[in-house]
């Protein structure tokens, strides 16, 4: 697909190639839309993917410049920041709210899912990104236990009052939103870094549970799970396990 010819609901993505990372979470609304979308750098580096293609995007790509992926253009438009690209496709794509207050609001949880996929991050990297995790591990375990025993039952606390507050199924009444899905992504992520945390803190919220289960439900979503578009957890992006950050 040709930029020239890139229709308005027609999407290029550009993120790393090989992890979910943030670019996970505008796929899961792509998905979950039906929007047709481009995951640019995950094509072949003839065809113009590529780690090379994010280089590109971030020094050529029209408009407000960005200042790190996830990026997405939609024709001429070119918008960045997982939280706003999410919002931006919610509004299109009928996964927000109707009203001003109710938009509001699902960006407000959007915003929450991206604090706390930070401070996940920095369970791992607490003193810099130029650092491996190895260089960093002693600090990466004193932060990790904080995140553990203090940041991750808070989260999720947080979640379960949200939804508990709607009525429910969905964490702002009765349809789905980008925030939704985001959540789902976070929970997954969770589980699988910090598995025995998460299982013990899971306990304390089994509807947030049952929203994960209902969003992997969802038709659209389940057929992606199953699909290769769908990367793996790795030890490369912001979801890591690492058995000594998470001890029994």
């Amino acid at each position: 697909m040709s930029t020239a010819n890139l229709a308005a609901d027609h999407y290029e993505l550009y993120y790393w190639p090989g992890i979910p990372g943030r670019g996970e979470f505008v796929r899961l609304v792509c998905e979950d839309a039906g929007a047709p979308y481009l995951d640019v750098a995950r094509r072949p580096a003839a065809d113009g993917g590529g780690e090379a293609a994010i280089v590109r995007a971030l020094e050529s790509l029209p408009g407000l410049p960005a200042f790190a992926p996830p990026i997405l253009r939609a024709g001429e438009l070119v918008i960045a920041q997982t939280a706003n690209i999410c919002g931006f496709l919610g509004d299109r794509h009928d996964l927000s709210p109707g009203t001003e207050g109710g938009r509001a609001e699902a960006m407000q949880l959007q915003l929450t899912v991206s604090d706390l996929v930070a401070e996940v991050h920095d369970t791992h990297h607490p003193i810099s990104t130029a650092q491996y995790y190895e260089e960093q591990r002693d600090a990466a375990e004193l932060r990790a236990t904080g995140f553990r025993e203090q940041r991750l039952p808070k989260f999720l606390a947080y979640f379960d009052r949200v939804l508990q507050r709607s009525g429910g199924p969905w964490l702002l009444g009765d349809a789905c939103s980008h925030a939704d899905l985001s959540l789902f992504q976070a929970l997954l992520g969770l589980e699988y870094a910090f598995p025995r945390a998460f299982a013990r803190q899971a306990r304390r919220v089994p509807a947030l549970l049952r929203l994960r289960d209902r969003v992997a439900e969802r038709p659209r979503i389940a057929a992606y799970l199953a699909s290769p578009r769908r990367l793996a957890f790795n030890e490369n992006g912001i979801f890591r396990r690492y058995p000594e950050l998470d001890p029994v």
